[in-house]
């Protein structure tokens, strides 16, 4: 693997753990100032600049009362499979 296919690995890898991390961490209620508030608005410096303009295209089924943000799924797929055809 040549040092520009590596590098591009790595920063897909920090990504798609920042985007697992924004995911996980949605489902707390995070204590203001704490460690994990801190990690969470991180994760979300880092992806929100992908997550927004599919979040604009892709639709977002409601169940019940709520809603099911579905656009980190199809970034994390998305993400994968080009991680998985870098050399």
């Amino acid at each position: 693997m040549n040092l520009v296919a590596h590098f591009i690995w790595w920063i897909c890898l920090i990504f798609l753990l920042s985007l697992w991390a924004r995911v996980i961490l949605s489902y707390f209620s995070l204590r203001p100032g704490g460690p994990a508030e801190s990690v969470n608005r991180v994760a979300n410096t880092v992806t929100e600049p992908i997550l927004r303009p599919v979040r604009r295209v892709l639709p977002t089924p409601r169940v019940g009362a709520g809603a099911i943000d579905l656009s980190p799924i199809l970034v994390s797929f998305a993400v994968i499979i080009i991680m998985n055809f870098l050399p």
